[in-house]
C-alpha cells in the first residue's frame, strides 16, 4: 500500500528471530557433515619447516588433515585474488588458501583438522605437530619506515605496501601567513568488528548434480561466489551459494577469507559435506581488525579563526597481508577535512605490512579516524584562539549555499568527492539548542561543587554513502498475490528487509507483510556487490523501487485489457488493481493478472505486453551520497580512578529521507554503542613480540549496558538528488563522531589539568598516566 514511505513499520524478520527460529549457519542441518578446525600459526613470524599430522590421525572420530599440499592439485591458484582489484598492488600482497611455507600473524590458518565433532576436531588441533623457524616479528607500523626493518614475509620482503599523496591548493602559502597553526600528533589504535556471531561456512558436494552447495555468513555472497570459481577453477554453473540468516557483519564478513576457500576445496576434494563455524578467539586472531594509525598534522588559521590550509603524514598499518586494496588509508586520507572548508590540504600516506592481523574495514571505514583527527585540531585551534569551540566549527563549515560542493579530491572509485546536500551549519543551530550548550557552563560550576570534573565535546562528521556502481534487484509478483523482491544485497540484521519491502509495497499497492525478500542468494540473482559502505538501501532500495515501478506499470497495462479500462485510469490498492473511485473488490487481483502474464497453451497475450509478472534493475551510480551528522557528549570523569560517566549524548544526523525512522533509530543507537567501544574500550594489544594479548572479551572490552547513556536522537531529511529514494546511508555515519565528541569531552572535564589527549582509545589508565605526567599528550611509546 503507499505511503509506506517513512513509516515506524515494526520489523517483518524480529518474530522469527523472538521465537527461536532464526535460521543461522549453525542452525543449518548437517548430520552428516565433517567439523572443521583450523591448526592456527603460534607465531608471528616463522617459516614452515615440517608438518606431522599422525598423531592427529590416530585420535578417534579424525578423519582427515588438510594441508595447503593436499589442496594444491584441486585448485587453479593457491593465493587470494585481491579483493575489488587494483592494478597498482602486486599479487604477493594477499594471503594463500592455506599457509604455504610460513605464516605472518598470530592465528594465520596453516592446516585443517576434520572430525565427526567440532570438540574432536579441536583435539586433532592440538596433536598435530608443526616445526618452526621463528623470525623477528614487525609489530609497530613505524618501524617499517627503519632502515632494514624486520622481514614481514619472505614472499613479499617490502614492508611499504604503498605509497601515496592526496592534495590541492598551496599548502605552503596557506601556512606562511597564517596567524595561527597548531599541530597534532595522534595514535588510534585498532579494534576487531565482534559481531555477535562470528563468521562460518558450511559446503555441501551433492553426489548426484556433481556440484557444490554453500551457505556463508558473509556481507559479500556474489563476491565469495565469483572468488569460489576463479580459485577453484569451478564452472560457476557447479556452485550455489546463499547467505542464511547472518548476525551482524560491521566489516569483518566484508572480506573472502582464505578459511572460506579452504573449506569449499576440501569439501569438493573430499566430496563430502564440511561445516565451519569460528570461535570468539579465532575471530580475535583470524578476523579482519581495522586502524593503528599515527597522524602527524597541522592546522593554518587566519585571526578570525577561518582555516587556511591542512597538512601531514599518516602512516597505516596494513597488517600481515592486504584483502582489499589500501581503501582504509585511502578513506581516511580523503575524509580528513570532514564537512569545513579547507582551501589547500596536502597528506603524505604510507601504508605498511606488520605482523599482526590483517586490517580491513570495520564500521566506519577509516572515517572515524579521519574525524578524529581533524576534530582534535578544530578543539586545538578554538583554544589556541580563545573562541568558543562550537563558533570556531560554525565559522568553518560548508554554507549550504554552496551545495553540492566539490572537494578537489576523488573517491576511490575515482568519482569526485562531491557532497550531494545538506545544511551542516543548520544541523549543528539544532543540535546546540537540544543538548543545551550554553547552559552548559552552569551545569559544570554545580557538579565542580559537588567535587566532579564535567567537560562537554561537540565533533562534526560526513560520510560517504551508498558506494556502488550498482545493486540489483528482481521484484515478481506470483500467482499467489505474494510478491518476491530478489537482490544481491546482504541481509545482517540491520532491517534491510523490512525496509526494502516498504519501498516495494508503495508501490505496489500491497502491505510490507505480504513481500518475501531474498537477499544474498545466487541461486536467484546472478549479481549482487553485498553489503558496505553504508549502501544497501540506498543502492538495492532504489533498485527495488524502480523494478517495483515497473511491475506496477505492466500489471496495469494487463489490467487495462482485462477490465476493459484506459491503464491511466487505473491504481494499484490492497492487492487489487482497478479503477480510480471504484472499490478495490471491483478490479482484478494482482495474483489474477501475474496469473494470466505467466501465460498457458493457447492463450494468448495482448501484443503491447511481454509474458511475466516481473521487472529486474541494476540501478547505477558511482556518487557517493554523503550524510552528515554532529554529536555532543556530556561526561563526567573522576581524576582520583580515570573513570569516565556519559551524562548525556545528543546526536543529529542527515540521512537524507528515512524510509523507517523505527529502524533509523536503532540504527543510529547502535552506531553510537560501536563509537564509545572505539572512545573507550575497545583495546587489540599486542606485545612487543607481536602477540595478542587481549584474545576474549574479558580483556577485549565491549561498551555494555551501563556504558551506553540514553541519547536523544534528532534528524533532517534533506533528499539526496542522486537516487530515486532520495535517500543516504545510516548504519556507519553515527559512529564516525563519537570517539572525537567524547573524548573531547574528556580533556575538557580535565582542563584544570591541563590534560590534552591524543589517542583513541582512552582508558582510565591512559587517563590518569596524562595527568600525573602534568596533562601531557600521551600516545605508546
Amino acid at each position: 500500500m503507499t505511503g509506506q514511505i517513512g513509516a515506524r513499520h515494526p520489523r517483518l524478520e524480529d518474530g522469527p528471530l523472538l521465537r527461536g527460529l532464526g535460521r543461522f549457519l549453525d542452525d543449518i542441518p548437517a548430520p552428516g557433515a565433517l567439523h572443521a578446525a583450523f591448526v592456527r600459526s603460534p607465531h608471528p613470524n616463522a617459516a614452515i619447516e615440517r608438518i606431522d599430522p599422525s598423531a592427529a590421525l590416530a585420535l578417534p572420530g579424525v578423519r582427515a588433515v588438510v594441508t595447503l599440499d593436499d589442496l594444491r592439485p584441486h585448485l587453479a591458484r593457491t593465493r587470494m585474488p585481491l579483493g575489488f582489484r587494483s592494478s597498482k598492488l602486486p599479487p604477493t600482497v594477499t594471503a594463500s588458501v592455506l599457509a604455504d611455507g610460513e605464516v605472518a600473524f598470530v592465528g594465520q590458518a596453516i592446516a585443517i583438522v576434520l572430525a565427526e565433532t567440532r570438540h574432536l576436531a579441536e583435539d586433532g588441533v592440538a596433536a598435530v605437530s608443526i616445526d618452526y623457524t621463528t623470525r623477528p616479528a614487525l609489530v609497530d607500523c613505524r618501524d617499517a619506515l627503519l632502515p632494514n626493518p624486520p622481514m614481514v614475509r619472505a614472499d613479499h620482503p617490502h614492508a611499504v605496501v604503498a605509497r601515496f599523496a592526496l592534495g590541492y591548493g598551496d599548502t605552503d602559502a596557506a601556512f606562511a601567513n597564517a596567524a595561527c597553526v597548531v599541530h597534532e600528533n595522534l595514535f588510534q589504535h585498532r579494534g576487531g568488528a565482534h559481531p555477535i556471531e562470528p563468521r562460518g561456512i558450511l559446503a555441501r558436494y551433492d553426489h548426484a548434480e556433481e556440484n557444490l552447495s554453500v551457505w556463508s555468513s558473509t556481507q559479500m555472497p556474489h563476491e565469495l561466489f565469483y572468488m569460489a570459481c576463479e580459485v577453484l577453477g569451478l564452472d560457476e554453473n557447479r556452485l550455489k551459494l546463499a547467505t542464511p540468516e547472518v548476525g551482524g557483519g560491521f566489516g569483518a564478513k566484508y572480506a573472502v577469507y582464505p578459511e572460506e576457500l579452504a573449506i569449499i576445496a576440501t569439501a569438493r576434494m573430499l566430496r563430502r559435506e564440511v561445516k565451519w563455524v569460528e570461535d570468539r578467539r579465532e575471530h580475535f586472531i583470524g578476523s579482519i581488525q581495522e586502524r593503528d594509525q599515527y597522524w602527524d598534522v597541522s592546522l593554518a588559521l587566519d585571526a578570525d579563526g577561518r582555516i587556511r590550509g591542512l597538512r601531514g603524514s599518516l602512516i597505516h598499518d596494513q597488517g600481515a597481508y592486504t584483502m582489499q586494496d589500501v581503501n582504509v588509508a585511502y578513506n581516511a586520507g580523503t575524509a580528513v577535512a570532514g564537512p569545513y572548508l579547507v582551501p589547500a590540504f596536502h597528506l603524505d600516506i604510507v601504508a605498511v605490512q606488520t605482523n599482526k592481523t590483517p586490517v580491513l574495514t570495520v564500521r566506519g571505514a577509516g572515517y572515524p579516524q579521519a574525524c578524529f583527527t581533524m576534530e582534535r585540531l578544530m578543539d586545538a585551534a578554538a583554544a589556541r584562539l580563545g573562541m568558543d569551540r562550537a563558533a570556531l566549527r560554525r565559522h568553518n563549515l560548508v554554507p549550504p549555499e554552496k551545495m553540492p560542493y566539490e572537494k578537489p579530491l576523488k573517491a576511490r572509485s575515482g568519482a569526485p568527492i562531491w557532497y550531494d546536500c545538506g545544511d551542516y551549519p543548520a544541523c549543528q543551530d539544532e543540535l546546540l539548542e537540544a543538548a543545551d550548550w550554553n547552559g552548559f557552563a552552569a551545569r559544570q560550576q554545580v557538579a565542580r561543587a559537588a567535587g566532579k570534573y564535567r567537560g562537554i565535546g561537540i565533533a562534526h562528521g560526513v560520510k560517504g554513502t551508498g558506494r556502488g556502481p550498482f545493486e540489483s534487484a528482481l521484484v515478481r509478483v506470483m500467482p499467489s498475490g505474494r510478491v518476491s523482491v530478489f537482490t544481491g544485497a546482504a541481509v545482517m540484521g540491520q532491517g534491510l528487509a523490512t525496509a526494502l519491502a516498504q519501498v516495494c509495497a508503495d508501490q505496489l499497492g500491497v502491505s510490507p507483510e505480504k513481500i518475501s525478500v531474498i537477499a544474498g542468494d545466487t541461486r536467484t540473482i546472478t549479481l549482487g556487490l553485498g553489503g558496505f559502505g553504508s549502501r544497501q538501501l540506498v543502492m538495492a532500495g532504489s533498485s527495488v523501487q524502480l523494478a517495483a515501478k515497473a511491475v506496477a506499470v505492466k500489471l496495469r497495462k494487463m489490467a487495462s485489457h482485462m477490465i476493459e479500462a484506459d491503464e491511466n485510469d487505473l491504481v494499484l490498492t490492497d492487492g487489487f488493481v482497478h479503477v480510480i473511485g471504484t472499490p478495490p473488490a471491483a478490479g482484478k487481483t494482482i495474483g489474477d493478472i501475474a496469473n494470466v502474464l505467466r501465460g498457458s497453451p493457447g492463450a494468448g497475450l495482448p501484443a503491447d505486453i511481454e509474458p511475466g509478472s516481473d521487472a529486474h534493475v541494476n540501478f547505477r551510480s558511482d556518487q557517493l551520497a554523503y550524510a552528515n551528522v554532529c554529536h555532543i557528549a556530556e561526561v563526567e570523569v573522576d581524576p582520583e580512578t580515570g573513570g569516565v560517566d556519559i551524562i548525556a549524548y545528543t546526536a543529529m544526523q542527515d540521512s537524507g529521507v528515512l524510509i523507517n525512522p523505527l529502524i533509523v533509530d536503532g540504527q543510529v543507537h547502535g552506531s553510537i554503542a560501536h563509537g564509545i567501544g572505539n572512545a573507550l574500550f575497545e583495546w587489540m594489544g599486542y606485545d612487543a613480540d607481536g602477540q595478542p594479548v587481549t584474545t576474549n572479551l574479558a580483556d577485549y572490552l565491549l561498551a555494555g549496558a551501563t556504558d551506553v547513556p540514553r541519547m536523544r536522537t534528532l534528524y533532517r531529511q534533506t533528499p539526496s538528488p542522486l537516487n530515486p529514494l532520495g535517500a543516504k546511508g545510516v548504519g556507519e555515519v553515527s559512529t564516525v563522531p563519537v570517539a572525537a565528541a567524547i573524548i573531547s569531552a574528556i580533556e575538557h572535564a580535565l582542563a584544570p589539568f591541563g590534560a590534552h589527549l591524543a589517542q583513541a582509545p582512552i582508558s582510565p589508565a591512559q587517563i590518569l598516566a596524562t595527568l600525573q605526567a602534568g596533562g601531557a599528550a600521551h600516545g605508546p611509546a
